[in-house]
């Protein structure tokens, strides 16, 4: 191969192939000058930004883990009063009617709590009405394990399902405030995560404390309870108010403040505070006080226009489907449940339990880990198809195989499966989607209808579960959760949007358009965006 010698300096022994910057054989040399003009100056931006982005997200995860303890509050309740309950029939003798009322009273109840706390935080703000419902759970709990006879019991229980109703609704309404675009699905799943943990807390409180008296054991149990609400009152001198309520308060530039502090890339602040400033109607002429605007809500939501009227649809459907598939029957009774499969023995009984949470609480962290990258619509279809046939199990292992040691593992294993499935899926992107879907305005009211939906069919199964079970028979009652939960995917199919990768307020444009959503491909726009942004 003929080589040229170097015309200007041949006596180095440099071959002559020419280093135009279009020729991928660079001399060293030359390779080190260019990135040394041109990289130098912006390393220093790409340290700050990726210091920044990881300053962001651990501030985030922060708000959401603190926002978040108010599920625990519910999830422990959940977990304690499944093995409570029967040493509270030992200690107050109480009927199995009055077993129903007392575990699905909270449920119920709690709906006046989702109500009051969509009023109560666009009024006092997100924060402080966590705080608000931290006192009142509190004062329940406390009353519940003084309680001396039945009466007292449901008292305590009521004022606990007044708090725990205000927690649940905004917990995920704060998150999905101040959360960036990019990874708004993997924090709202947080609320989610902690009621996992509360309920394995409390399965595993049950089988810690079950040696002790039974007129003992049970009010330790509920006592304990009470601990995650001192972390709560902490936890409010610490976490920023929504950036989307003070701008409905039009306090801005504390606004801009809280979005400066959430925001990885300090560029698109201002992009997001016009985004909120325009879906809140702010610099428009929209809304002419606090009072005709808290009227002009509930009559939007009363009346609602073809676009709010598919939110509505797809909020309170998603809600009510997440109870109406019995969720809370099996983790409320899994010890009855397991009773009739073939366990007799309470500690047996008890330690099986605490498998059920241990499935539920790891499961939901693989939801975590995919609810942003493979989005919400695939988690809900593997959800609901995975609990139709883990449900149809425990139907055939309460019937065919009754009894049997094949009948017991059976139903260990579909209970289990049961609510891993419900964990991966419509347990937290139920909650997610809720928060996401509906217009700034109107979020925490329409969010609180949404947990209005899910506390009543909550509270209607677990208050009805044994009556119909002793009716139908326990394996008749799971085949109607079979066929409710088919219908779950099928709603799920034709009624439920992606939303991953959008903005808040794209989202509220996605209703805006009477669309097939099985037939629109997913938009990745914002997502890309980073994503190239990040490379660069």
């Amino acid at each position: 191969m003929g080589v040229q010698e170097n015309g200007s300096g041949g006596d180095n022994g440099m071959s002559s192939v020419p280093l135009g910057a279009k020729n991928k054989y660079r001399r060293m040399d030359s390779e080190l000058n260019d990135y040394s003009d041109d990289d130098l100056e912006v390393a220093p931006y790409k340290q700050t930004q990726q210091e920044r982005t990881k300053s962001t997200r651990k501030y985030v995860f922060a708000c959401a883990v603190f926002a978040s303890l108010n599920n625990v509050l519910l999830g422990y309740d959940v977990g304690v009063m499944s093995g409570a309950i029967i040493f509270i029939q030992e200690d107050l003798k109480i009927t199995e009617f009055q077993e129903e009322i007392l575990v699905g009273i909270l449920s119920v109840i709690s709906l006046l709590g989702s109500l009051g706390g969509g009023r109560a935080s666009d009024a006092l703000g997100r924060k402080w009405t966590m705080g608000i419902a931290a006192i009142i759970f509190q004062i329940g709990a406390l009353i519940m394990t003084l309680a001396p006879s039945f009466q007292v019991l449901m008292m305590g229980r009521l004022l606990a399902g007044i708090g725990i109703g205000f927690g649940v609704m905004i917990a995920p309404v704060y998150i999905a405030e101040i959360s960036p675009t990019i990874s708004r699905g993997s924090f709202t799943s947080f609320p989610e995560i902690f009621i996992n943990i509360g309920i394995l807390l409390g399965y595993v409180s049950n089988y810690a404390f079950s040696g002790f008296s039974s007129h003992i054991n049970w009010r330790i149990m509920l006592a304990v309870g009470i601990l995650p609400s001192v972390f709560i009152a902490f936890a409010l001198f610490i976490i920023p108010e929504s950036p989307r309520w003070l701008v409905m308060q039009n306090r801005v530039d504390e606004a801009r403040s809280v979005l400066m502090k959430t925001n990885e890339i300090e560029a698109e602040v201002e992009e997001r505070l016009s985004e909120i400033l325009k879906a809140a109607g702010i610099g428009t002429g929209a809304g002419t006080g606090e009072n005709q605007e808290e009227k002009a809500v509930w009559r939007e939501l009363l009346n609602p226009s073809p676009a709010l009227r598919r939110m509505l649809i797809t909020g309170f459907g998603i809600q009510c489907f997440q109870q109406i598939t019995g969720i809370d029957a099996t983790v409320y009774y899994s010890p009855e449940i397991l009773q009739t499969a073939g366990i007799e023995e309470k500690s047996r009984l008890l330690a099986a339990t605490v498998a059920v949470g241990i499935a539920k609480t790891l499961f939901i962290l693989v939801a975590i880990m995919l609810i942003d990258r493979i989005g919400r619509k695939p988690l809900l279809y593997v959800s609901t198809i995975g609990m139709t046939v883990c449900l149809c199990g425990l139907a055939i292992s309460l019937s065919l195989f009754k009894g049997t040691t094949l009948g017991v593992e059976l139903a260990i294993l579909s209970i289990c499966g049961n609510v891993a499935f419900f964990s991966i899926g419509i347990g937290p992107v139920c909650w997610v989607l809720t928060s996401e879907i509906f217009p700034l305005r109107l979020r925490a009211q329409a969010s609180a209808l949404g947990a209005v939906g899910n506390r009543v069919c909550s509270g209607v199964v677990a208050m009805s579960f044994l009556s119909v079970s002793r009716a139908i028979s326990m394996a008749g009652t799971f085949l109607i959760f079979t066929i409710l939960s088919f219908l779950s995917v099928g709603f799920v199919y034709k009624l439920v949007p992606e939303t991953k990768g959008k903005s808040l307020e794209q989202i509220e444009l996605l209703f805006q358009k009477d669309r097939n959503w099985n037939e629109e491909e997913v938009e990745l726009s914002d997502t890309q965006q980073l994503v190239k942004n990040e490379g660069n």
